[in-house]
């Protein structure tokens, strides 16, 4: 007999198949993951870890960064919001939280895993995806709370919009490189970037949509009558 029947966790023990052996692999893989990041995670060792052959994960998963990407999505837990009373105190508070996990060993196997997926789309995706809805469900909750205070229109609650500050801050770690980001560049995202965006979400007395200004203190043409639309090529970061 072949395949997942035959694996077993140890002498004695139950057979594991479908879905109990791939969590099993699935822990293994994360506790590599916490012990050697990404780095030192191989698939003998998960194997090993987990009391099975290696034949079990490769069914599973295509290579190693496949596998660390499922892993690692096991490790992600959901932000719970926090309620400051003000908008620009949320944004900060969840801005801050978010700089400390990726600063942390935790946050060096996400960006080590960014770096081995390069530009393959599919697995950027996935590691996205513990973001999707679910990343983008706190950002919604403060702005929803803003909204309820007066402090943004309703257009503001739209994905997008609602995690800017998220999508600016990954670059500091993605394109920049830097290990943390400094305070005061959290501020500047929040103060010139992200709230002016927020505000200026409803509509213009003219019934066209408002934006913020541009540098120059010009209306942004594509809020304008007649103007063409001028389309942003986004990244698989970007929440949908």
């Amino acid at each position: 007999m072949t395949g997942d029947a035959r694996e077993r966790p140890g002498s004695g023990q139950t057979r594991r198949r479908g879905a109990v052996l791939e969590e099993a692999i699935l822990r293994a893989a994360a506790d590599e993951l916490t012990a050697s990041g990404y780095a030192g995670l191989t698939m003998d060792k998960v194997a090993a870890r987990a009391g099975t052959n290696k034949n079990a994960l490769y069914r599973r998963w295509p290579n190693r960064l496949a596998l660390g990407i499922a892993a690692y999505r096991q490790l992600a837990t959901t932000v719970q919001p926090p309620d400051t009373g003000t908008l620009r105190g949320d944004v900060l508070e969840l801005l801050r939280r978010a700089n400390r996990n990726w600063s942390s060993p935790f946050g060096a196997i996400l960006r080590e895993l960014l770096s081995a997926a390069g530009g393959t789309t599919e697995l950027l995706a996935q590691l996205q995806d513990q973001s999707g809805d679910t990343a983008a469900a706190p950002w919604l909750t403060v702005i929803g709370r803003a909204v309820a205070r007066g402090e943004a229109p309703p257009e503001a609650l739209h994905p997008r919009v609602a995690t800017v500050a998220m999508v600016l801050l990954r670059n500091e770690f993605v394109v920049r490189g830097v290990p943390t980001a400094p305070d005061d560049v959290l501020v500047e995202i929040v103060d010139e970037v992200y709230l002016p965006l927020v505000r200026h979400r409803g509509p213009a007395p003219d019934g066209t949509r408002n934006r913020p200004p541009d540098a120059t203190g010009a209306p942004d043409p594509k809020g304008l009558p007649g103007s063409p639309g001028i389309s942003a090529r986004t990244g698989p970061w970007d929440s949908p």
